[in-house]
This record gives C-alpha cells, structure tokens and sequence, in this order.
C-alpha cells in the first residue's frame, strides 16, 4: 500500500466523534489539572490526556457489574481531538461511554471538558484480554448487557487507519526510556508512546484545533533502543516509533475545523 493510500484511509475515522446518545449513560468523574499535567506554557500534555483515558477507565470498570472480571485491556488505537486547549490549575470533567463493541473489544468514547471552557474528545480501541493466557477474551454478559443498552453498533471489527511507512526519509532521532517508563508486564505503558508525540510536536508545532490518531503495531520493551521518526506532508505530520527498523507505533497528526 502507497503512502497516500495512508493518508487517505486515515479519514475512515469520523470527525467529529461521534457524541453520547444519552449522557446520563455516560461514566462521569472529575478532578483538577495538576502541575506534572502540564508543559512550559501551561498546557494540558498529550501524554497527561493519554494517563487521563487510562485512570477514567480503571475507575469505569470500578463502577460496573463485573468490573473486576475484566482487568485486562489492550489499546490497539487512540484517537484525540484537541478542540480548545486546558491548562494548569482548570478543573476536567470526563465522560466515558461505549461507542461500539463486539464480545471481545470495544470503542470507548471519552470527552475531557473543563471548567474554562477547553475541550478534547478521544475514542480508544480496546481488546480485553486474558491475562494468565495473554490473549484476547470474551466479555462476560453481564459486563456487556449495559454496553449493548447504549449502543447499536455490536459488531465491531478493527480495520487499521494508519500504514507503517518503510522508505528511508523523513528526520528521525533516538527516544531513550526509563526504567519509570515500564508497566508490571515489561512493555512500555501506553501514555510512554504519547510522550514521544510531544516531541515530535515540540520540533513541529501545532496549534488547537488538532486531531492525533495513534496505533499500536507491537509491543516496546523495556530494553528497546527507540527512533522516532516524522515526515511532513499532505497538511499532516506523520510519528513512528522504531525498534530494530520496523514501527512499533504509527501517529499522523493533522489540523482539523472545530465547530
């Protein structure tokens, strides 16, 4: 597949996300903007938003009938729109609810608003997995029933938007982890890869509003020597994470209308 097959795929993704159908539906927690959320300029971090979906979610499955059953997800895509920038010291409300799903992964919607009037909406592919087995897992009824109340899209399958781009272009320079950057399971965790957004973004700037689609391609470990590369063109900014030349992760990073 070309590179502009890429690109052109990547619009298969609706913009805008679509909205909850009934927020009272919607899983809703609060909290405020702390300093560690936030970079020079006091802007709320993608990384932050990323550790954001991740917490909105472990306190979710807190909330619902066999919560505890279901401890063990994959991100295998993230979608974030950031539509109005937050900062340092505002307040987030987050707003999570089902979009999509079939018995064994889901499209989880998440809105983060805050109470200065910033706003990002975020959707985030999930495959829930048997963690003794290390393989995707069938959800319990039970843990569905609410789920397939609120949606009416109950086979969801995964269709990659984004392609690894494998011609020797683009800028590219080393991304060294930390022992502080590993989860219980030696992969790096999710918001880690996010990170590396932010890096490639303070080298290429944008400015809200913007939307970053982000894909797993495998796992990154603990010992791996990272690149990240980026290409410019097409309006859009395009993030790998290599190890031992093949992407890890893929990103595109473009301006989007707000309403």
């Amino acid at each position: 597949m070309s590179t502009t097959d890429a690109v052109d795929r990547s619009t298969e993704i609706a913009f805008p996300l679509p909205p909850c159908a009934d927020e009272r539906r919607a899983f809703h927690t609060e909290w405020p903007v702390r300093l560690g959320d936030t970079d020079g300029e006091a802007r709320l971090r993608l990384d932050a938003v990323a550790r954001y979906l991740q917490d909105v979610g472990y306190d979710h499955l807190q909330a619902v009938d066999e919560g505890n059953l279901h401890q063990g997800w994959i991100v295998r895509r993230t979608v974030i729109d950031m539509l109005a920038p937050i900062g340092f010291g505002d307040r987030v409300h987050l707003r999570r609810w089902p979009s999509a799903l079939s018995n064994r992964w889901c499209n989880m919607r998440i809105q983060v608003r805050s109470e200065n009037g910033g706003l990002i909406e975020a959707e985030m592919f999930l495959i829930h997995v048997d963690l003794e087995a290390g393989r995707p897992a069938r959800m319990s009824d039970r843990f569905m029933a609410p789920m397939l109340e609120a949606t009416t899209e109950h086979r969801l399958r995964w269709r990659a938007a984004l392609t690894e781009r494998t011609d020797g272009d683009g800028q590219r320079w080393q991304f060294p982890l930390r022992v502080t950057d590993v989860d219980r399971y030696g992969h790096v965790n999710n918001a880690v890869h996010w990170e590396a957004i932010e890096e490639a973004l303070a080298r290429f700037p944008r400015t809200s509003p913007f939307r970053v689609v982000l894909e797993h391609a495998g796992p990154v470990m603990a010992d791996d020597d990272v690149l990240i590369r980026t290409w410019q063109g097409n309006g859009a900014l395009q993030v790998q994470l290599e190890v031992d030349g093949s992407a890890r992760t893929l990103a595109r990073i473009e301006s989007v209308q707000s309403s």
